[in-house]
């Protein structure tokens, strides 16, 4: 490698890191990207964690190498805000479908639905809103439908930890509740939107939605798309990124140049991916430790770089 390909390359490490972006409503996680790359002035842009286009919230992106972390991140809780509007269900579950039929609500009130929300708290069995991108025989859900094609998708095992009403109104022959919800990945909000519906004899579906944290990665550090666009910065550098979304084990000089080079250093008994920081700060290397070795997942300072 010349000097000046060393260069360019190092100079990706420190222009690597991740955006927290707060994404609009109306467009896609890819269009997100797409409006990533040219702000950056890069090709090297991923996301993690999908938001659907009426969504809106925190959309973890991933610039140059750090591109290569969104697939090793655990983003496995999720926060979310959001309206469910009961009085007839959608068949995409959401206000973007076509509603069924009227149902009278004028009988609910906050404490029956406070009461009929309890039953989703904890580890529940969910069935997928058929527009979602699960796949069935190769094929994304949200294609077939659109195709006009009935699809059934089996239900899964999901974890609502906390499920919250914050405010309840009737509005125009509606009845709308503000919830807050804390579950696992996987978990589909306009589904809990629907289940309750379902629960309370009215039908139910999701008229608005706002992640508000993803893994470790909350909506306070989110900036919109408009205002990054007119000044490209990361959220947090690659070596704060890994900071704040793994633990670390420290290493010296020798074990530095040991890891950057490919090689295995010594067990200490850490599960999962975890970085190996030097003294300094800076992040060599996610490890997973396997039997007598722990060895690279990624290697984010190799030798070459170095």
């Amino acid at each position: 490698m010349s000097g000046r390909d060393r260069r360019a390359d190092a100079g990706a490490v420190i222009a690597a890191g991740l955006v927290l972006v707060d994404k609009p409503a109306g467009i896609t996680s890819h269009d997100v990207v797409a409006r990533c790359r040219k702000a950056f002035s890069t090709r090297k842009v991923g996301h993690a964690g999908t938001l659907d286009p009426m969504a809106t919230g925190v959309l973890v992106i991933g610039v140059e190498r750090a591109t290569k972390l969104l697939g090793l991140l655990s983003l496995t809780t999720k926060s979310y805000t959001a309206t469910i509007r009961l009085g007839a269900g959608s068949d995409t579950d959401d206000a973007d479908g076509t509603l069924g039929d009227r149902a009278d609500v004028t009988h609910l009130d906050r404490e029956a639905v406070v009461s009929a929300t309890r039953a989703f708290v904890g580890d529940i069995d969910q069935v997928p809103a058929r527009v979602s991108a699960i796949k069935v025989d190769g094929r994304r859900a949200h294609a077939l439908m659109r195709e006009g094609v009935d699809v059934e998708l089996p239900s899964r095992r999901v974890t609502v930890s906390r499920f919250d009403v914050l405010d309840t109104r009737a509005t125009d022959g509606w009845f709308d509740v503000d919830v807050e919800v804390d579950c696992s990945s996987g978990t589909y909000i306009r589904s809990l939107a629907r289940d309750l519906g379902a629960a309370l004899g009215v039908g139910g579906h999701l008229t608005v939605l706002r992640r508000t944290a993803v893994g470790p990665f909350t909506i306070d550090r989110a900036v919109p798309l408009d205002a990054l666009e007119e000044d490209p910065r990361m959220s947090l550098a690659i070596d704060d990124a890994i900071a704040v979304a793994f633990e670390h084990r420290t290493i010296d000089d020798e074990q530095a140049e040991s890891i950057s080079q490919g090689r295995w250093l010594e067990p200490i008994g850490m599960s999962g991916v975890h970085a190996a920081v030097t003294a300094d700060g800076r992040v060599i290397a996610l490890l997973q430790e396997k039997g007598r070795r722990a060895a690279s997942v990624m290697v984010v300072r190799p030798a070459t770089l170095r």
